[in-house]
């Protein structure tokens, strides 16, 4: 971006610009996708007019345009591989409204989940979709993301209701209803959550709200190997527990957690399973069910969650298995693997893993969330191994074709960002130029988050 251009976008942006090293290289990576690829430019957006006045910069420059926000995607969604604007939309962070009638929130993209749900509870109701990380909205939105209580009430997809999305040539849809039902024209808004900001900006959401519910508890369940842990998984669903969560760490996991927060948890494969209820008397009954069911694959109950505050902290713990695995390899870059099959060939997947890690003399911690068929692998090397990473890549390549050969995907819920493009073909066939038909529609320049999606 030569210095007229910069001197432009500032003229229209002001000191909503920026460009200096320290920016520029906050903006330059994601949470999971080595490398850096620095914008020319951050815009600092404040409102729709802001992300407006970025677009109509970039038609007139031919300048490419990424949205930015939480910096937690991990197939690298949010960098600029070609440079141009990161157009960062963490000052749009407002809630706009709560509705406890209607079940809905109306948020801007850079609300985060967490944010949400805090103000949600007050309400009675919270934000379902908890990934993990302090993900923004949008981000969540852009890349369709789910998380541990996904199994229960769905992903983003099934969470956004409306959407008010900026294109490239200025522009604004209302996408979506507030209706329980609508059966009136194309319905488009599915087409922009998980789109991955490749054809147009969000700039307000219109998320489902679930009411807090009466009565829970979560246990952990541990188990001899991690196959019986899934054989478990698959019976208990056809047992017809619905959980609220469903997730599975394998015993290198605990280790790992057991290290970086003081615990002593037993180091063997681990199912953690949440249920809720009416009263406590439905909740003892599905708990109930889940004690015998994994009785019948070798599971042993080794603690209850009964209190709110108990079952907070296990699920924190949960959620810190990522950073306690990265702690436990210093040094490493890492890479998880995101494949996701039916239920039914969930078991098979597993095995697959196994023997693929074997067969490479690779070692990988495994996790997911197994209750809708989700596996992680994280994958760790030093980055200077080439070897390491040529085994690595190997694993991640057979295991991403065998789940679209299962009748599953290569990402469940990370995106498809940089990594992910090479499977598209394999996973929609003809559909695929379909896609980039769309694409073509939206933006054909080329110009919003290029790279990205299509090879």
């Amino acid at each position: 971006m030569t210095t007229t251009i910069l001197d432009d976008l500032r003229a229209a942006l002001g000191a909503k610009v920026a460009t200096s090293a320290a920016d520029l290289a906050a903006h330059g990576h994601d949470e999971g996708y080595p490398g850096t690829y620095a914008p020319d430019a951050v815009v600092y957006a404040e409102s729709e007019a802001d992300v407006l006045a970025v677009l109509a910069f970039a038609r007139t420059h031919g300048v490419s345009v990424t949205p930015f926000a939480a910096g937690s995607s991990l197939e690298g969604s949010a960098i600029c591989v070609r440079g141009g604007v990161s157009l960062d939309v963490t000052r749009m962070n407002r809630v706009l409204s709560i509705e406890p009638d209607d079940f809905l929130a109306v948020v801007e993209p850079g609300v985060t989940h967490r944010e949400l749900s805090r103000l949600a509870r007050r309400h009675g109701l919270f934000f379902s979709v908890d990934p993990g990380a302090d993900a923004s909205l949008g981000g969540m939105a852009a890349t369709g993301a789910s998380g541990t209580t996904s199994v229960r009430y769905g992903t983003m997809k099934h969470n956004v209701l409306e959407a008010r999305v900026a294109l490239l040539d200025g522009r604004m849809l209302d996408l979506g209803t507030r209706a329980r039902k609508s059966s009136a024209g194309y319905d488009l808004l599915p087409l922009f959550v998980g789109s991955e900001g490749t054809l147009g900006v969000f700039t307000r959401l219109t998320v489902r709200l679930h009411p807090l519910p009466p009565s829970a508890a979560s246990v952990r369940v541990i188990f001899p190997d991690v196959r019986r842990a899934v054989d478990a998984t698959t019976a208990l669903l056809g047992a017809g527990v619905a959980p609220q969560r469903l997730e599975l760490v394998d015993a290198e996991t605990v280790k790992a957690v057991n290290a970086y927060q003081g615990r002593d948890d037993p180091e063997v494969p681990t199912l953690w399973i949440e249920v809720v209820g009416r009263d406590d008397a439905d909740v003892k009954a599905s708990l109930d069910v889940v004690e015998d069911v994994c009785a019948e694959s070798g599971g042993n109950v080794v603690g209850r969650a009964l209190k709110e505050s108990e079952r907070a902290a296990l699920w924190t713990v949960r959620h810190h298995a990522y950073y306690a695995l990265r702690a436990a390899a210093p040094g490493h870059d890492v890479r998880i693997g995101d494949v996701c099959v039916p239920i039914s060939a969930l078991p098979n997947l597993v095995d697959e893993a196994r023997r693929l890690l074997d067969e490479h003399a690779l070692h990988a911690p495994m996790l997911g969330h197994v209750g809708d068929g989700n596996l992680h692998l994280l994958f760790h090397a030093a980055p200077s191994d080439d070897d390491a990473w040529a085994r690595i890549d190997a694993v991640s390549d057979a295991l991403a074709r065998h789940a679209i050969a299962s009748g599953g995907t290569c990402t469940g819920e990370h995106g498809v960002g940089i990594r992910k493009r090479k499977y598209l073909r394999a996973e929609h066939g003809d559909a695929l130029d379909v896609m980039r038909d769309l694409k073509r529609l939206f933006d054909p320049h080329e110009l919003l988050n290029p790279g990205k999606i299509f090879e």
